[in-house]
This record gives structure tokens, C-alpha cells and sequence, in this order.
């Protein structure tokens, strides 16, 4: 199973250069990278990033993230995927802009 960040031009060029991140401001803050099922990405789009340009959607396989990915309760009690470390570069399957790259 495929689940998504969401990434501003900034941080996938963070990713890129370092090989690894700890997520955008908002993931620093909360603890966990943030990520979103297929079924759940239209609703994090219009929530978190409503009006901004460029964004890049990356794919990343639930199996292989292992037990730093948990699911957990959030927007209206759904349980959404959430990475309790760093997100390495070789981890991304996929990375395209948001507009081309809807699942």
C-alpha cells in the first residue's frame, strides 16, 4: 500500500540535498512526518494547503517504513499514517507535482 507527503519545492530539495528529512515545520512541531492514504489526500490538500502552488506528491510504501509508521486518530478520528523518525530519499518511490500525480 502507497501513502503520500505532501511537499512544498523547499523541502523536497531539502530531501534531495541531505538524502533524509524530519518534514516540513508542522512535522517538526507535532513529532512525526505526516502523511496521507489515497482516500485521505484530497481532504489534506484542501485543509493544509489550499492555494499554494508547486506542491509535489511523493509515495512512499506503508510495508517498508516498519514500526516507525503508525496509524493514528486525527482529522475527525480517521487514523492516518504518521512516521515517528526521518523519511530517507530511498524510501520515495515516486515524486511528481500534485496536479499530475493525484492517485
Amino acid at each position: 500500500m502507497l501513502i503520500y507527503k505532501v511537499l512544498r519545492p523547499d523541502e523536497w530539495a531539502v530531501l534531495e540535498a541531505a538524502g533524509e528529512t524530519a518534514g516540513s515545520a508542522d512535522d517538526r512541531a507535532d513529532g512525526f512526518i505526516h502523511f496521507s492514504t489515497a482516500a485521505q489526500l484530497a481532504g489534506t490538500l484542501a485543509r493544509h494547503f489550499a492555494g499554494e502552488a508547486g506542491l509535489l506528491l511523493a509515495a512512499v510504501d506503508a510495508e517498508t517504513a516498519g514500526p516507525a509508521l503508525r496509524w493514528e486518530a486525527s482529522r475527525g478520528g480517521a487514523s492516518f499514517p504518521h512516521l515517528h523518525r526521518r523519511l530517507a530519499r530511498a524510501e520515495v518511490r515516486w515524486c511528481r507535482p500534485v496536479a499530475a500525480g493525484l492517485p
